[in-house]
C-alpha cells in the first residue's frame, strides 16, 4: 500500500529528484530597481491570479501555465514582493506540469519565494512563506538550495500561529504533516480548513478532500469545539 506521502507526491517528482543535478546556491539578483523600471508587480499578479482561477476551475492546461510563466518572466523585476511572488508561484505551477523536467523550475520557485519574503514577509498574508514552506516539505531535497522538510514544517507552523484564522495556512500545514507521515498531527489543522472549506478555491478544496481521505476519512476528524 502506498504511503500518504507517496500519494501526495507524483511519480514525476521522484523522477525529477533522480535526474536533476543538486541545486546550487546562486547570488540573489539586486533588489534595487532601476529608475526607469516600470511598476510590473500588479501586472505579474494579474497574470498569476487569472491562471489560478483557471486551475481552480480545472480549465488550465500545461500550455496555459507555460504561457503565464513566460509572460511574467519577460517583465522586468520592479523589486516588489508582488513581482517576486508571482514569479515564484508561476514557476511552481509550471513545475507541477513538467514533472521530470521540473528541476530548474523548483530552484527558481525557491529563489523567487525567498526574495518575496525578504521584500515583504506579510504580503498576501504570508503567501510566499506558505508556498516556500510547502515546497521545502514536498519537493525532493536534491532540487533545493536553502531548506528542507524540517525548515518547511517550522515555516508553516509559524504561519498558522501568525494567521490562525486563515484556512489556507492550516490546509498547507495539514498537508505537510500528512506528507511527513504524521496524520494524527494533521487533524487539528484539517478541522480548521474543513470548517472554512467554502473559503478555499476549487483546487484547494480538492486537496482538502484528499487529505481527509489520507487521515482515514471524515470519521477521523473530531472538530467539535468546547
Amino acid at each position: 500500500m502506498s504511503s500518504p506521502r507517496s500519494r501526495l507526491l507524483s511519480a514525476a517528482w521522484l523522477v525529477a529528484a533522480a535526474c536533476a543535478p543538486k541545486a546550487v546556491s546562486r547570488p540573489p539578483a539586486p533588489d534595487v530597481a532601476a529608475p526607469d523600471t516600470p511598476d510590473t508587480g500588479p501586472r505579474a499578479l494579474a497574470v498569476l491570479d487569472a491562471l489560478e482561477a483557471d486551475i481552480a476551475a480545472e480549465r488550465a492546461d500545461r500550455a496555459d501555465r507555460k504561457r503565464a510563466y513566460e509572460t511574467v518572466a519577460a517583465l522586468p523585476d520592479d523589486a516588489s514582493a508582488a513581482y517576486a511572488f508571482a514569479r515564484a508561484a508561476l514557476a511552481g505551477r509550471l513545475a507541477e506540469a513538467r514533472g521530470a523536467k521540473a528541476g530548474r523550475l523548483v530552484g527558481e520557485a525557491e529563489a523567487w519565494a525567498l526574495r518575496a519574503i525578504e521584500r515583504d514577509p506579510g504580503f498576501r498574508d504570508g503567501a510566499a512563506t506558505r508556498l516556500l514552506g510547502s515546497l521545502y516539505v514536498l519537493a525532493p531535497p536534491r532540487l533545493l538550495a536553502h531548506g528542507d522538510s524540517e525548515k518547511g514544517l517550522a515555516m508553516l507552523e509559524g504561519l498558522v500561529r501568525d494567521h490562525p484564522d486563515d484556512p489556507r495556512a492550516h490546509l498547507r500545514l495539514a498537508e505537510a504533516y500528512v506528507a511527513l507521515g504524521d496524520p494524527e498531527a494533521a487533524l487539528p489543522a484539517l478541522c480548521v480548513a474543513h470548517a472554512e472549506a467554502k473559503a478555499l478555491p476549487g483546487d484547494e478544496r480538492r486537496l482538502l478532500d484528499r487529505l481527509v481521505e489520507d487521515v482515514g476519512g471524515p470519521d477521523m476528524l473530531d472538530c467539535q469545539t468546547p
